[in-house]
């Protein structure tokens, strides 16, 4: 018999994220959820506790997926993490936005990728969360977007040789526009929601 395939999910308890976990979980693999609130359908779920340091935030999901993971590496790891933010440099919140848009999406991606390094199996997958729109200006959500461009960068970086990672795994970014969440439904209730991307799709 098999070993089930194992899968970390950063971000499991989120709207993305919670499909995720369905649908491995449905194929019968072995998931781990890591998020601020636990996801009763995975088999092992890492609770990150806020913190304003990046790097006590580190040590303390780094440790607690090492007891959930011990010495069977994974064969995959999806950084699922993020969030939006609008806004203008001249905006009242813009450093506010900032800040939280690089914590949702750069500490969770750069965590991601350290994981990676540590429990990823050889030919293994690392996949980030980016943005399409993060690969030109975006003037009326800057902090959004400059938080996906460094998460599309850091793909770009994992991609190569000396990046660290397991010998002939692979890093790679899903880039949406718009994901069908109620989230973003609520928010743009207006919108041509035809165009959006069903989250089941991803």
């Amino acid at each position: 018999m098999m070993a089930a395939k194992r899968v970390l999910i950063y971000g499991g308890r989120g709207q993305l994220g919670s499909v995720c976990v369905t649908h491995f979980k449905n194929a019968k693999w072995w998931v781990a959820s890591i998020d601020l609130a636990s996801n009763e359908q995975a088999d092992a779920n890492v609770i990150v506790q806020l913190s304003d340091s990046w790097t006590a935030q580190m040590e303390q999901v780094g440790s607690d997926v090492a007891s959930v993971v011990g010495s069977q590496p994974v064969d995959a790891i999806l950084c699922l993490a993020g969030g939006w933010a609008g806004g203008s440099a001249k905006s009242k919140n813009f450093i506010k936005n900032c800040d939280s848009c690089w914590k949702q999406s750069v500490w969770t991606s750069c965590i991601a990728s350290s994981l990676a390094v540590r429990h990823l199996c050889e030919g293994g997958l690392l996949q980030m969360t980016g943005a399409s729109p993060a690969l030109e200006g975006t003037g009326g959500m800057i902090g959004y977007g400059m938080s996906k461009a460094a998460v599309i960068q850091l793909v770009k970086s994992l991609g190569m040789p000396s990046a660290g990672l397991p010998k002939n795994s692979v890093a790679t970014a899903i880039l949406p526009t718009t994901l069908d969440t109620a989230v973003n439904r609520e928010g743009m209730p207006t919108s041509d929601t035809s165009t959006w991307t069903p989250l089941r799709y991803i």
